[in-house]
């Protein structure tokens, strides 16, 4: 089994985007019973509080619901629970080692560092932007999903 943890400052827009369009991508794929897949914050301020209207709405185009979810923060002891630990941006690298002080193992990447460009995701709570950050994020996923299934099948 693959364990995903994808993280992002308040795990209420990004963070739970990937979670939920990751978990749909592993489902068609006949996959969901190879994977365990959650997300997290890195950061207090929104803990306990419901996925994003605009994320809920971006994925509710989709047919993706995100019913149950709410923010949670990332634990130190996620690193040795998850094979991969999955950040948004630069900011998010590095407010993880105030929880996660190292990375022997290599299990903390960027979304976008699967992709050919790499980058950043822009958070929506400041863009207002949720297509833009849906298309990174499917992106992001999509190639993330290839990585492990030419990469790390083994666990599957």
């Amino acid at each position: 089994m693959v364990r995903v943890m994808f993280i992002c400052h308040g795990n209420i827009c990004r963070s739970p985007m990937a979670e939920f369009v990751f978990r749909d991508m592993v489902e068609k794929k006949g996959l969901a019973s190879s994977f365990f897949i959650a997300s997290s914050a890195t950061s207090t301020e929104e803990i306990g509080n419901p996925v994003h209207p605009g994320t809920r709405k971006k994925l509710r185009e989709y047919g993706i619901d995100t019913s149950g979810k709410y923010a949670v923060q990332l634990r130190y002891s996620d690193y040795q629970n998850y094979d991969y630990l999955i950040v948004m941006d630069e900011y998010n690298m590095i407010n993880i080692t105030r929880i996660i002080p190292s990375d022997p193992q290599q299990k903390i990447h960027k979304l976008l560092d699967f992709t050919q460009r790499g980058g950043n995701i822009a958070d929506p709570w400041y863009t207002g932007n949720f297509d833009v950050t849906y298309d990174d994020v499917y992106e992001g996923c999509t190639c993330l999903l290839e990585h492990i299934l030419h990469h790390d099948a083994a666990l599957l």
